[in-house]
């Protein structure tokens, strides 16, 4: 029963993070511009959801735009098409062999897809888009809530929505004093982070938010020394606020 559940969380992880490059592609752009209608190649995407939905590799439909030196056959969504199922695969792995069959594990490895996603458009371009942090936020409490009522969770609701309130406080305040070094899509990611963090308690709110700046602290750091950045360099926060949530929910899930 164990490794099975840690080969099906494999197994979804890696087939749900196929069809993550695509969307990350097309919500990969600045604040302010339209979603990405064309491939690397410039092909219009097409495809199931109007074109949302479907494998990193572009279909070469539609019309193909005038780029210099476009091949067909290497058209598609860009480097995440590696990443995101190696994360999202690993990350669904781990999770069943930290938590085993826990009803708040399904609710961990639906959202994991999301949260990879999010973390990849969020390196790219510095930006974690509204379409998907806030219904996240809202699918994350109503999912736990869901699993509270049923028999063999180990969390607590309540304290999964005060720890989402109280973490979107906290990084709120961080938005008002700092707005250049705190984003406000940071602020509606920590409702869902807070969330995750608050189900095992207070103290791994705590612990996932240590580790978040922590890492972030040691990335920043590691720039300033290589110098490929400035202190004037904006950085991605996001991965660094799933990584602590992840890092959280697995020792919660391990201590409880």
């Amino acid at each position: 029963m164990y490794l099975a559940l840690i080969s099906l969380g494999a197994a979804f992880g890696g087939g749900a993070g196929l069809f993550i490059s695509r969307p990350a592609y097309r919500l990969a752009v600045a604040a302010g511009e339209s979603w990405r209608t064309q491939c690397p190649q410039g092909h219009v995407i097409t495809g199931p959801a109007a074109g949302w939905v479907g494998f990193a590799r572009c279909a070469g439909g539609g019309q193909p735009a005038q780029v210099a030196g476009a091949r067909d056959r290497s058209c598609g969504y860009g480097r995440g098409r590696v990443v995101a199922p190696v994360v999202t695969g690993l990350t669904c792995a781990l999770l069943p062999a930290v938590a085993g069959a826990r009803p708040e594990l399904a609710v961990w490895i639906l959202l994991a897809p999301f949260l990879v996603l999010l973390g990849l458009v969020d390196a790219v371009v510095h930006r974690l888009p509204d379409m998907l942090t806030l219904p996240i936020a809202g699918v994350t409490v109503a999912l736990l809530g869901a699993a509270a009522l049923l028999p063999g969770h180990q969390g607590n609701w309540i304290a999964s929505v005060e720890g989402s309130l109280a973490l979107a406080a906290l990084y709120f305040a961080m938005f008002l004093i700092n707005p250049s070094g705190m984003g406000f899509g940071d602020v509606k990611l920590a409702l869902t982070v807070g969330a995750l963090l608050g189900w095992y308690g207070w103290p791994i709110l705590f612990l996932g938010t240590l580790v978040t700046f922590a890492c972030g602290a040691l990335f920043a750091t590691g720039l300033l020394v290589t110098r490929r950045a400035t202190r004037r360099s904006a950085m991605a926060f996001g991965p660094f606020m799933l990584l602590g949530a992840l890092a959280g929910v697995l020792f919660g899930a391990w201590t409880v």
